[in-house]
């Protein structure tokens, strides 16, 4: 009995030192370091695969996501001919994490078009104080959108047409640089210094060239954006005033700093016509780029506009002597209709509007209209890029959380000066004949500038 007794407490002795030093949370990683273990609690959240700690200081989670897009062209009258086809318009491959509570870090890559394309590269990090000038105070540094225009910082899987609007061609895209971010209830602010292109691999061969050859200083922007949302009574009523700011200087990443070209496809992937094309304005120093937002949402209908300015400044612009500056325009407006009660929903912390709420356990069926003006032409500068008028009509289908299908129908009516950069048929001359040449247009033999309609489809998956 008494061996038996003092087993029993030499087992009891063990397992207690055993207790206090477990070492089932301590392991080494693949460089022999010790390291601690803690475990992540896996979960779906609306079909987004999800890690967690207990204590939520860390969080890994997949942000994917592919998009299918057709679209047929009415081009029977039209002075060029259109293609019509299908294509993967995005397959991302994204994983976002939180570190330490404070830190943030994110990879996102672009596989569509058969080749590989960065888009967010981003280190972050943001406090957590509750109270004080810390209070919602974040920065990001890495690759990722300028702040700039609410359509152009919202996620190609919230925006409501297949496409963004004409007018977005002013908004610049990812640049590596650094950002800070401060918010409150009313209020949102977003500053930035960024640089070169590193998304696209000729943008960065461009760039290594002009360095190695030159030896060019990259080029650098200052963006800020501001917007204010106004209190209102209901809860369910958003009013959004924004602007956007940003000053720039000529990048390496041109394929010639010292120039500049506004150019864009007319609301579509698939027709790879840039009728809109100001070709290179030479002897640009500075590019400004301004913004304004108007936005409201109230329970299953939203409006949302914007207008943007794209001003250059050099000397003796495109060898125009006496010419200093130019300034490109463009506006869009749209409203939407979420008709079985479904809500719009929005981010105060980011300004703007995020995943749809639907009203039935099937989804919900959104109609959406738009209306899209660019002019790219300034004929004191002998600048002639074009103009265009557009009109969207779109049904989206919001069947759950993670897919989506999209159908719009778009009349697109370009002016005389919308030839590609002297490339496309724009009219008839005075003996009938088709003509690249704006000055040669005989309004006679037929409209000038192509008209066209065509129908855009899409379905799309987030997970």
């Amino acid at each position: 009995m008494r061996k038996i007794t003092i087993l029993l407490l030499f087992v009891a002795l063990s397992m207690s030192i055993f207790a206090q030093h477990d070492t089932s949370y301590v392991t080494t990683n693949q460089y022999g370091v010790v390291v601690e273990r803690h475990p992540l609690n896996p979960e779906d959240r609306e079909g987004i695969l999800t890690f967690e700690s207990d204590d939520h200081n860390y969080k890994l989670w997949l942000d994917n996501r592919v998009y299918v897009d057709g679209a047929y062209f009415f081009d029977k009258d039209t002075y060029n001919p259109i293609g019509n086809g299908v294509t993967i318009r995005r397959a991302r491959f994204a994983i976002k994490a939180i570190l330490h509570e404070n830190w943030y870090g994110e990879i996102d890559l672009d596989f569509a078009g058969s080749a590989i394309e960065m888009k967010d590269m981003i280190i972050g990090y943001r406090f957590t104080e509750k109270k004080g000038w810390k209070k919602n105070l974040s920065f990001r540094v890495g690759n990722f959108k300028e702040s700039f225009s609410m359509e152009s910082v919202t996620t190609s899987r919230y925006v409501s047409f297949i496409e963004r609007s004409l007018a977005n061609k002013f908004a610049p895209s990812r640049h590596i640089g650094i950002q800070a971010r401060k918010y409150d209830k009313y209020w949102l602010i977003y500053s930035g210094i960024h640089f070169a292109d590193l998304g696209d691999a000729e943008e960065v061969t461009f760039s290594k060239d002009h360095n190695k050859d030159m030896g060019m200083d990259e080029g650098y922007s200052w963006t800020t954006r501001a917007v204010l949302r106004l209190p209102m009574e209901s809860k369910e009523m958003i009013l959004h005033v924004g602007g956007s700011y940003s000053y720039r200087t000529p990048k390496t990443s041109w394929e010639s700093p010292t120039s500049f070209r506004h150019s864009t496809r007319t609301i579509s992937n698939i027709n790879r016509k840039k009728y809109l094309d100001t070709d290179d304005i030479f002897n640009v120093e500075t590019r400004s780029l301004m913004g304004f937002e108007l936005v409201g949402a109230w329970k299953n209908f939203m409006f949302q506009s914007e207008y943007m300015t794209s001003s250059l400044s050099g000397t003796d612009l495109n060898g125009v002597k006496g010419i200093t500056a130019t300034t490109a325009e463009g506006t869009y407006a749209q409203v939407g209709w979420l008709i079985f009660g479904g809500r719009y929903q929005y981010n105060s912390s980011e300004g703007e509007f995020t995943r749809v709420k639907r009203g039935r356990d099937w989804g919900d069926i959104e109609l959406a209209l738009r209306y899209d003006y660019l002019n790219l032409n300034d004929f004191d500068a002998k600048i002639y890029g074009g103009g265009a008028n557009a009109y969207t009509a779109g049904v989206n289908y919001h069947i759950n959380s993670n897919v989506k299908m999209m159908l719009n129908y778009t009349y697109a009516d370009h002016d005389r000066y919308a030839n590609g950069k002297d490339k496309l048929y724009i009219g008839n001359d005075v003996n009938g004949d088709p003509t690249k040449d704006w000055s040669k247009v005989d309004a006679t033999q037929g409209t000038p500038g192509e008209q066209f309609g065509f129908i855009q489809l899409r379905i799309e998956v987030d997970f």
